[in-house]
């Protein structure tokens, strides 16, 4: 690191994706996704299933093709993808082509039938699933000035900030669309329009079939008032600093990101909670029966560590309430039993 390189400012946007997926950047790193925080994936191998699960609800929704694609974007070490061809049953698992779409080199041992990418495939015919992806899509970030004025916030390598540029163009119009902010001194919000724009090229690389983005999420009525702008590292949550120790992340605008999605594809977006999603694909959290401890014990014990699994995964205040962006195209919704409020 040059002292030119530490002391340059420059916006959010081009400084978290230096950090994050730069030659030394923080998911290049040996350790992974993994190594710094616990996804739904890491909590239990009941997500892959479920997404098993909703992989075999398109493929009946496109009549069983004789090539079904799973791309698992944003793959880490290609915990998901592997996960979800080890729960398939066997009829689908055959016709299933996997793809895990990740910027770090393939990992050692992986399954051979997973193809290692950098970017999705275009033109299959399945299920695009992205957990938490989008908030690690770098944006840019705006904070209002004495006069009331969006101006474009300005980093450094150590973390310190100062104002830029008034906030103009399209970034502008975004943030008077999904984000508008008070004319108050302080107030703070990510510029989503990067994410739109990733999502919507994500989905147009289907043919046909589901995209699926999981994340962390608001909606416009409920923007966090100073933005959500933060880092990780070793578990812990941490300042943003934008030197490749840390993941840096932000929640996701997915109504945003839906609104775009859908303007490409032509099809209906739902959102839905992690929760419902996940109660619908069959992960439930209930205890199962006392009497089963005094008659298959063995049983009972696992269903027990199961139920408290699936209630990590649906628990609000925590991953139940990560948000799902369902974005079909060219099939109907294949969760039609979900009800939201």
């Amino acid at each position: 690191m040059t002292k030119e390189t530490s002391s340059r400012w420059q916006g959010w946007r081009a400084a978290a994706e230096a950090a994050l997926y730069g030659p030394d950047g923080f998911y290049r790193r040996p350790e992974g996704p993994a190594g710094h925080f616990r996804t739904s994936v890491h909590a239990s191998p009941l997500f892959a299933a479920a997404v098993a699960g909703l992989l075999c609800r398109v493929d009946e929704a496109l009549d069983r093709p004789g090539s079904l694609a799973f791309v698992d974007m944003a793959a880490g070490r290609g915990e998901l993808v592997g996960g979800v061809l080890a729960a398939l049953p066997a009829e689908v698992a055959a016709r299933t082509r996997a793809y895990a779409v990740e910027i770090a080199d393939r990992p050692e041992g992986l399954d051979d039938r997973i193809e290692w990418l950098a970017e999705p495939p275009r033109g299959v015919t399945g299920l695009l699933f992205a957990n938490e992806w989008l908030d690690n899509v770098p944006v840019d970030v705006a904070e209002v000035d004495s006069a009331g004025v969006p101006r474009r916030v300005l980093v450094r390598q150590d973390g310190a900030e100062r104002l830029g540029e008034p906030v103009g163009g399209a970034e502008a119009e975004w943030l008077a669309r999904w984000w508008p902010l008070p004319a108050e001194e302080g107030m703070r919000a990510e510029i989503g329009l990067p994410r739109d724009e990733a999502w919507a090229a994500a989905v147009s690389s289907l043919a046909r079939g589901l995209a699926v983005a999981v994340d962390y999420a608001h909606t416009r009525d409920a923007r966090p008032p100073f933005g959500t702008l933060t880092g990780f590292r070793a578990g812990r949550e941490t300042a943003p600093v934008p030197d490749g120790s840390c993941d840096i992340t932000a929640h996701v605008a997915l109504d945003a990101c839906a609104a775009r999605g859908s303007a490409r594809t032509l099809s209906g977006a739902r959102l839905l909670p992690q929760r419902e999603a996940l109660r619908a694909l069959g992960v439930a959290g209930a205890r199962p029966p006392l009497a089963l401890a005094s008659t298959q014990p063995a049983a009972y014990v696992r269903a027990l560590a199961s139920a408290g699994e699936a209630a990590e995964l649906t628990a609000p205040g925590g991953l139940g309430d990560f948000g799902w962006l369902l974005q079909p195209v060219g099939i109907p919704d294949v969760l039609p039993d979900v009800l939201v409020d």
